[in-house]
């Protein structure tokens, strides 16, 4: 393997499991020294201890990304690591147990509880990483959109919809911001992907049933589908990309 990402820092939220396991393990792959913050230590040491025992580098801490100390904990950890930090990959977001239900019959706390990790926990990480890029004059950073927006079954996640409809936006106004001082803000938005959470959330067959026909691709989405994404944005090939948001599910996005 070429090791495109050779070198280079980066800093993987939600890295213990599901998708952000997957971007950690193939940034190891390409030579990137992770930071691995999750909000279950246990998890991230796993992935951590797999990474070295590969021969990469590799550090998990616990962070609560909602809580800006945390987050602010999170950029000082990866300077006194590694000096410096290249990519910041926003993967860390609350779905894992999330349950389908009508758009009603949500509560406030779930409402805020969704909006405090994916919308406060996503803007907080850019407000304490970006400075560092800011200094370097350059730096990657990728948040995770969703198409769950397009999705018949969208209503009946209302408020993670809304989070994740939240961070495109996001995605577009900070690539305006961060754009002068050299650094690349874009999304990645999966489809409905095979994952923890995914088979958390009722008839898991029903849905992937129903994903697929509506799909080009006639296949389950595995994790694995979507690091190639991150890894060219990561890159110096998406060094003109910024304000994008690149769907990765199977063509679902033409129905």
């Amino acid at each position: 393997m070429s090791q495109v990402l050779k070198d280079k820092v980066a800093i993987i939220t939600g890295g213990g499991r599901g998708l952000g396991k997957a971007f950690s393990l193939r940034f190891a792959e390409e030579g990137a020294k992770l930071l691995i913050p999750d909000i279950n230590l246990e998890r991230a040491s796993a992935v951590a201890k797999e990474i070295v025992g590969k021969g990469g580098k590799a550090v998990a801490m616990k962070t609560d990304i909602s809580d800006e100390s945390a987050t602010n904990k999170m950029a000082e950890k990866v300077m006194e690591l590694y000096g410096r930090v290249d990519i910041l990959v926003n993967n860390a977001a609350m779905i894992y147990g999330v349950v389908r239900q009508p758009w009603d019959s949500l509560t406030v706390a779930e409402w805020d509880q969704i909006f405090a990790v994916n919308v406060r926990g996503t803007w907080l990480c850019h407000k304490a990483v970006a400075p560092l890029m800011i200094k370097q004059k350059k730096g990657k950073i990728i948040n995770m959109a969703s198409g769950i927006i397009k999705a018949p079954p969208g209503h009946l996640l209302l408020h993670y919809a809304c989070s994740k409809a939240a961070v495109k936006t996001m995605t577009e106004l900070l690539a305006r911001a961060l754009g002068p001082y050299g650094i690349n803000v874009n999304s990645i938005a999966p489809g409905y992907t095979h994952t923890e959470a995914a088979m958390t959330q009722g008839d898991v067959e029903a849905s992937f049933e129903g994903t697929i026909a509506g799909q080009c691709i006639k296949r389950r989405e595995e994790p694995d589908d979507l690091v190639g994404t991150a890894v060219f944005l990561a890159s110096k090939d998406s060094d003109f990309i910024t304000g994008q948001v690149i769907s990765v599910d199977g063509g679902n996005w033409m129905v």
